[in-house]
């Protein structure tokens, strides 16, 4: 186990670099940082002042390195819109983020996974075919307009449920939460579901699949042959066997739900990394940007261990001992 980490960990590296190359680029040839931290009225004395102190007179490899030693420890200097460090602005930020795409992400493998199984098994049925439609509704629309589509009926209609914000949060630490008030519940209800609705309806269209496909297989054949109950061929056999592919959707999904809740972020107002992001793009704020990009490049990058994990406990093929190992 420890081998099979240490080996994914390596393979990770290359990956990150990759990433801080890019969000390196961004900072070096992307807008002017200079210009945007001395306004408009400066002299060339302050401008050589100011070059100097940010490095940007060393070379290009020197400033990698130092872009790549700052990365490691948080560090990716101050905002041009905010004039704040860019790792309190998202200190202050990630919990809302990291609170919305959790939620989203176990409302789609909660909902998602039993519909899919519900789906494979009785696939003929009214409630089958229902699901099968509605989930094409989920995988066409796109995120934005499934928002509005919420807000207008939910909170301009029915005035159940609010249309931006996060509600009253509770300070617990430097880790701010929605989850422990009736109002922070309420904010999150309409953003989670448009986050989580693409992901919900794509995981149970891929469980769907996998178990018409593991169905039809020998294997079950042979359990139904031998007696066994349906219960424990439907759960105890085939629904094991349908996992591998699953991990695999639900991982990059999981991670596309922190990466790409921008649009969800902007349309509900929610007050997490990924509204910063926009801001930022607006205001051509290149540190909050980079800052952005490594962050998901990471989350990614953890992801994917856990997903490579996960492969190692469901499939046991991957823990047989290799030829040529003492047994």
């Amino acid at each position: 186990m420890i081998v099979f980490v240490i080996s994914r960990l390596l393979q990770a590296i290359p990956v990150l670099i990759v990433v801080g190359v890019i969000a390196f680029s961004m900072f070096r040839y992307v807008g002017d940082p200079v210009g945007a931290m001395l306004g408009q009225d400066y002299t060339d004395a302050q401008r050589v002042a100011l070059v100097h102190k940010l490095g940007l007179d060393q070379p290009a490899s020197v400033q990698f390195g130092h872009f790549l030693w700052n990365a490691v420890h948080g560090n990716f200097g101050y905002s041009y819109r905010d004039a704040e460090p860019v790792a309190h602005l998202f200190a202050t930020r990630l919990p809302a983020t990291l609170e919305l795409s959790f939620t989203a992400s176990v409302l789609a493998i909660v909902v998602g996974i039993p519909l899919g199984v519900y789906a494979g098994i009785w696939r003929k049925s009214w409630l089958s075919r229902a699901f099968m439609v509605g989930s094409l509704v989920g995988v066409s629309l796109p995120t934005f307009l499934i928002g509005i589509l919420l807000i207008l009926i939910f909170s301009v209609e029915l005035g159940w449920l609010p249309s931006f914000g996060r509600g009253t949060v509770v300070q617990i630490g430097w880790w701010s939460t929605g989850f422990l008030t009736w109002s922070g519940i309420r904010a999150l209800i309409l953003p989670a579901i448009t986050l989580g609705l693409f992901q919900l309806t794509l995981i149970m269209r891929l469980v769907r699949a996998e178990m018409l496909e593991v169905l039809r297989t020998d294997y079950i054949k042979f359990a139904r042959a031998r007696g066994l109950r349906t219960r424990t061929i439907y759960f105890g056999h085939a629904l094991k066997n349908t996992l591998v592919p699953v991990i695999t959707i639900i991982g990059l999904q999981v991670g596309g739900v922190v990466a790409y809740s921008v649009v969800t972020e902007t349309v509900f107002q929610w007050p997490g990394v990924g509204l910063l992001f926009i801001q930022s793009v607006a205001a051509a704020d290149i540190p909050v940007m980079s800052a952005y990009l490594m962050l998901v490049g990471v989350v990614f990058v953890v992801i994917n261990l856990i997903v490579d994990l996960l492969y190692y406990v469901v499939d046991p093929r991957l823990r047989i001992e290799r030829p040529g190992r003492s047994r």
